[in-house]
This record gives structure tokens, C-alpha cells and sequence, in this order.
């Protein structure tokens, strides 16, 4: 029997802005194969320094983990869209200084996750869907930067990405700007199934 464990942050724990529908930990045990199981550790607000306490409570007998964390980590650091540099150059420096810290944070992640001797399954950061244009281009520029540390140290150790930005790509997948909807919970779910089938 597959006992899927989903850690990390509001992508998956969503029930505090979706209303009466279903968060997405609920929709991926409605719809995962008879045989299957499913448990949801992701808290709401989670960054990557708060995960020792999310992997202590993995279950004994789960056999895969999806993990999406980084969002908070980004969000965050927002303050650095404010910050007064002289050039562009210097805009750049202080996003790899960010970037770099992530880097770290997120490598103990995965390697604390790899422990456990399971497949692994991560995610990356989705763009969103802010109202302000300017703002929208801003984060996804921002957002590539942590999505590239994702997507490198993911490669480095051969898991499979689930690469959110391309799930999570139309308005009516977010409740609000930063958290998916029922229907991009759903798009999750399916895409979180696939990749568990192939």
C-alpha cells in the first residue's frame, strides 16, 4: 500500500482561504486509488527552517513525500523590492545574497527528507496572481531565482519536480494572490497522482 505524505506550507495546507471547499490534503485523499492512503503534515505559514518538526512526525509506514516549501522563505524578503541600490548590478547582488541563504536552508531540507530513504517528490514556487502587473513581473523574476535552487539541488540528487508554475497558471486557480483555490488544489492533486503513476 502507497502512504503519501504531503510536507510543507499553504499550497498544501489551504483550509484557512478556500472557505467550505476542500483544502488540498482532503482532495488528494478523495481521489488517491483504493489501496492508497494519504496524510497531510503541512502548516500553513511553514518556511524551510520550520520542517525538522514537520519530517519528526512522518509516518513509520509512509512510502513517498511530496514536498513544497520556499514560499514563505520568499515572501519573507519582500522588503527587498523597496530596497535602494545604486544600479542593477547591485539590485542583482542582494537578490543572490537571499538566494544563497535559501540555498542552504533548502539543501538541509531535502537531504534531512532523502534520510528517510523514500521517494521524493518536490515542488516549485508558484508565481501567484497579483492584480498590479508590475508587482506580478517582479515576483516572477524574483521567484525564478528561488525556483532555480529548487530545481538544481532537485537535479543534483535525481528527484522529480513538480513544477508549480506551469499547474497554478490561470486566476481562478488562486483564492487569493499567494493560495491555491479548489481548483488549483485539484490541478495539484492530479499532477501530485501522475507522477506517482508514472
Amino acid at each position: 500500500m502507497k502512504h503519501v505524505v504531503l510536507l510543507g506550507d499553504s499550497i498544501f495546507d489551504n483550509a484557512p482561504y478556500i472557505g467550505n471547499d476542500p483544502e488540498v490534503g482532503s482532495q488528494l485523499q478523495s481521489a488517491i486509488p483504493t489501496g492508497w492512503k494519504s496524510t497531510c503534515l503541512a502548516v500553513d505559514g511553514a518556511t524551510t527552517h520550520e520542517m525538522p518538526y514537520q519530517q519528526s512526525k512522518i509516518p513509520s509506514d509512509a512510502t513517498h513525500l511530496i514536498l513544497s516549501i520556499g514560499g514563505n522563505d520568499a515572501l519573507n524578503q519582500i522588503e527587498i523590492f523597496n530596497l535602494p541600490v545604486k544600479d542593477c548590478a547591485e539590485a542583482l547582488f542582494a537578490l543572490a545574497t537571499v538566494t544563497q541563504n535559501f540555498e542552504l536552508a533548502y539543501k538541509k531540507v531535502l537531504d534531512d527528507c532523502l534520510a528517510f530513504k523514500l521517494p521524493l517528490v518536490v515542488c516549485t514556487i508558484y508565481n501567484g496572481n497579483f492584480p498590479d502587473q508590475f508587482y506580478q513581473q517582479c515576483v516572477r523574476v524574483a521567484i525564478a531565482l528561488y525556483n532555480d535552487v529548487i530545481i538544481r539541488l532537485a537535479a543534483e540528487r535525481k528527484l522529480k519536480v513538480i513544477d508549480l508554475r506551469s499547474v497554478c497558471c490561470n486566476p481562478e486557480d488562486y483564492a487569493n494572490p499567494i493560495e491555491p483555490s479548489a481548483i488549483g488544489g485539484e490541478k495539484i492533486v492530479q499532477t501530485i497522482l501522475q507522477v506517482l503513476e508514472e
